[in-house]
């Protein structure tokens, strides 16, 4: 199905049957991706006396218990519930819908202390913001170990307070990026970019603001503008897990 819409000031053609797929699978077994140490995502089928839920086990169905921290295993979404003291639930939170964004690659750079960050300086010099409501951040170098990769006690690349504070200066409502956090693996509890992200604590939180983290972009998906699907649960957690998918903008 091809539809027209007005994209950022444009009339301009999409193909909603060619979706491009950022999202890493959540599978059974090892490896798998995983960050701040996690249980890994599990699948087993249900036992009950003889009943096993599996068909390879001569059950009729497959019957399956599932056990998923989603902050720690695979691609997830994530709104303010996640370090408020009040309950805000991510299918309250956030209205499904479709959102313009734009992709950019970054290469993190090396601070003082040797930590991968990424300034904002160097998001003013590699994004040009065009109106959209979705940033999406590849960082490079981008290898496909990003697949499977255990991110805990690597002090991975985060951003800075600056360049968050440029984001949401810029009225991104939707943060989308290929790391486990946009803080510090371990920074003292302080959460400050999600807190910048987020207003929080402030007199006006953005609850309707969503932060993506652990997607994999492929080399073959270029920078630009892209209409932006977020594939969410309807669960009452801070968090779903999440398959965030891009259209190509003809």
């Amino acid at each position: 199905m091809k539809i027209t819409l007005n994209i950022l000031g444009n009339d301009r053609s999409i193909d909603l049957t060619d979706p491009l797929d950022i999202s890493i699978p959540l599978k059974n077994g090892y490896p798998q991706v995983n960050c701040f140490d996690a249980p890994l995502f599990s699948a087993s089928p249900l036992r009950a006396g003889d009943f096993v839920g599996c068909t390879m086990h001569g059950s009729p169905v497959n019957f399956y218990n599932v056990a998923i921290n989603p902050h720690g295993n695979g691609t997830h979404t994530e709104c303010v519930g996640h370090i408020a003291s009040g309950p805000y639930y991510i299918n309250e939170c956030y209205k499904p819908a479709f959102h313009t964004a734009q992709l950019i690659s970054i290469f993190p750079q090396l601070n003082e202390e040797g930590d991968k960050i990424i300034p904002s300086g160097h998001l003013e010099h590699l994004w040009e913001y065009q109106g959209e409501e979705a940033l999406i951040l590849r960082t490079l170098p981008n290898g496909e170990e990003k697949l499977n990769k255990n991110y805990s006690g690597t002090n991975p690349p985060y951003l800075t307070e600056d360049a968050m504070r440029y984001i949401v200066s810029k009225g991104i409502k939707h943060l989308l990026l290929d790391l486990p956090s946009v803080d510090r693996e371990l920074d003292e509890g302080k959460v400050s970019c999600h807190k910048i992200f987020w207003n929080y604590p402030g007199d006006e939180v953005r609850k309707d603001a969503t932060i993506t983290e652990l997607i994999f972009v492929p080399d073959s998906i270029k920078d630009g503008i892209y209409l932006l699907s977020l594939q969410l649960l309807n669960i009452q957690l801070d968090v779903s897990p999440s398959r965030p998918l891009l259209y190509k903008v003809l």
